[in-house]
């Protein structure tokens, strides 16, 4: 087998037709953000806000209680980050209490816990140590439990979930040193003998490889007789002869991730270890990520209420010409920003997991909207906090405990949260991957229209299908409740903030999100999909619109059954003010930009017309390439995988 230099080119068009063909290509349930990127503004599918049962509920604060008692007692954030290593006497202790099992069914041992709980726990951990966090995430939301639950056979739950409950750390292994967002390249092959499968490739960036007990690999079966082909799911064992954990990666955050380069070198794996039909891995994966995705935004919004504890304590005692620094107006807009997005990010993170729960929507919009938005304004948030810090933020809290102040790190939570932007799908893919489904419907019917494969024939009838499509959606997109004046005036209790203004703007402001999408396809037709910006930004507002709707519908839910009804109203008017600020100035870019002279000027730094611009530096990095070669073969490094037991 050749190196990644000497892969076989995978064209940009073969490219998208994998990607496309692991997508969910219909849709069974009723999507609330998929209808707000057609113009329709469907209030009824998240409000009135849904609730756990009384059961769940009960379950999940008793692991709740468990899980503070055992991190405030057991979990040493500050060793973790010293150490860049979580103590095995943690990870048993979470074992002991279940924490690895907290999405698995109690008929194999788990807790059965729900979404909204799971997520919660996930916050609650990762605020006294990201690493942890994460450990558990990768484990649950993306390792081998996910997938068993919705793909396995009855024999592998009955094998499998028991372990994965208790005592076995999972993994998951998509990504190789030259395949990242585009699974058509991928390299790592699973070529069938006998009852086995035999695997060779090289695995990067495996969270949890190197502690792992079991992993699901993609691998690429070969076409042959009797074989379909193609990316297929496997349950590995890591202890399986042949396997190679060659390098524990160290990153500039999450100190404490047990994250490798794992090989496989003719490790055969038995066909009943296969997850579903071959060819069906990258479906398996992105069904996965689809509820997966939330245990992001969990964390996010856990680290914005951080943030928010922090700003508020440390502006109250810290004082500048004459008064606390959180009442001069540039701190105080900063506190605003913070207190105002951490309630938006619990809301759409309790709403898209109580949805999730419920399965009465299809969510995968709603959940790649959560991680993409949570991801981005948790960073922003730490930002400012640290701004806010002033040295003291840019300060380790190692040093600062030193000199003896408070040791907070809000330097790390900067670190830890940089990496949210780029995996389990990067901010650019997850625009594209949310604007793919959010021009779904003028796919459906005018799809044929801008393949260049069709024939003129089928270009008619499309044509003639599409024209009967826009003939009713369009008019739709004219006039509705937004235009109201008394519209959503449930939003308007006496004595509170008026949200029911917000809510008029979001029905208004659909409509013309979906106008201008509408406006771009006619305009760009097949080159749409070319048009990243202009993607990036109509999916940038779908989020604040989003946003802005979990947010009056969960302030709503606290004023009728808990007691902070009239401050949350407060926070929802004042995020829903800030988002739509951010709304207007999006809409503003769609049309005014600089993306045609941005791809001008990338064609002349490639090229190499401004190398003069980079005259006067030393570059400090090291020799060696720059993809690593990932040619199959035996290992020749030592194996640093540590099973925890």
């Amino acid at each position: 087998m050749s190196g990644p230099h000497h892969k076989p080119k995978v064209s940009e068009r073969e490219a998208r037709q994998v990607a496309e063909a692991a997508r969910e290509q219909d849709w069974r349930k009723p999507s609330f953000a998929k209808e707000l990127f057609l113009g329709r503004f469907r209030l009824d599918l998240i409000h009135p806000h849904p609730l756990p049962a009384t059961e769940h509920v009960q379950r999940g604060e008793e692991f709740l209680a468990k899980l503070r008692d055992f991190c405030e007692t057991k979990i040493d954030g500050a060793l973790i980050e010293r150490e860049a290593r979580i103590p095995d006497a943690v990870i048993d202790g979470l074992k002991e209490i279940g924490a690895l099992g907290m999405k698995i069914d109690t008929k194999y041992g788990g807790l059965g816990l729900t979404q909204v709980y799971y997520n919660k726990a996930l916050a609650l951990a990762g605020s006294v140590s990201p690493a942890v966090g994460a450990l558990l995430s990768a484990h649950q939301s993306i390792g081998l439990p996910q997938p068993l639950k919705l793909f396995g056979t009855p024999e592998q739950k009955e094998t499998y979930l028991p372990r994965l409950a208790r005592t076995d750390i999972s993994a998951f292994l998509l990504t190789e040193p030259d395949v990242g967002s585009d699974p058509a390249r991928l390299a790592t092959t699973a070529v069938p003998d006998g009852d086995d499968y035999v695997i060779d490739g090289v695995k990067l960036w495996t969270t949890n490889g190197v502690v792992a007990d079991l992993m699901v690999v993609m691998a690429r079966v070969p076409k042959s007789e009797g074989h379909k082909g193609g990316i297929t799911a496997f349950i590995v064992e890591a202890g399986s002869e042949g396997v190679t954990v060659e390098n524990r990666n160290a990153f500039m955050g999450l100190r404490g991730l047990e994250n490798g380069v794992t090989r496989f070198h003719q490790v055969r794996v038995p066909a009943a270890n296969r997850i579903g039909p071959e060819g069906a891995g990258l479906k398996i994966a992105l069904t996965t990520l689809n509820t997966g995705r939330l245990s992001l935004p969990a964390m996010c919004a856990g680290a914005g209420k951080w943030c928010l504890k922090i700003a508020r304590e440390w502006s109250a005692v810290r004082e500048q010409w004459g008064k606390p620094v959180a009442h001069h107006e540039a701190v105080g807009a900063k506190i605003s920003f913070i207190a105002a997005t951490t309630f938006a990010l619990e809301a759409v993170l309790d709403l898209s997991s109580q949805m999730a729960d419920e399965d009465r929507n299809d969510i995968r919009i709603e959940a790649a909207l959560a991680k993409l938005y949570g991801s981005e304004m948790a960073w922003l948030m730490a930002d400012e906090l640290v701004q806010i810090r002033g040295g003291r933020g840019y300060e380790t809290a190692d040093s600062l405990a030193a000199r003896g102040e408070r040791a907070v790190p809000a330097e790390q939570l900067l670190r830890d949260l940089r990496i949210n932007r780029i995996f389990e799908g990067s901010t650019e893919i997850m625009h594209l991957l949310i604007a793919r489904e959010a021009v779904d419907a003028h796919l459906a019917v005018a799809g044929d229209i801008i393949d260049p494969d069709k024939t003129l024939g089928d270009k008619a009838k499309a044509g003639a299908q599409a024209g009967v499509f826009y003939a009713r959606w369009l008019p739709k997109l004219v006039a509705g409740p937004g235009q109201l004046p008394r519209a959503y005036a449930d939003f308007h209790p006496a004595g509170h903030a008026d949200l029911s203004t917000h809510l008029r703007y979001v029905e208004r402001t659909s409509r013309k999100l979906a106008r201008s999408t509408f406006y771009a396809m006619s305009r760009w037709q097949g080159r749409m999909e070319t048009k990243q910006g202009f993607l990036g930004r109509i999916v940038d507002i779908g989020a604040e619109l989003f946003a802005m709707s979990a947010a009056c519908v969960r302030a709503e839910l606290l004023r009728t059954t808990e007691a902070h009804g009239r401050e949350a109203y407060q926070l929802a008017d004042t995020f829903c003010r800030q988002s739509r600020i951010r709304v207007e100035e999006l809409f503003g870019r769609l049309w005014n930009n600089t993306d045609d002279l941005d791809r001008k000027v990338v064609k002349g730094v490639l090229s190499g017309t401004y190398t003069w611009l980079e005259e006067g530096i030393i570059d400090p990095s090291g020799d060696g390439p720059w993809i690593a070669d990932a040619t199959p073969g035996p290992s020749a490094r030592e194996n640093v995988h540590r099973p925890i037991r």
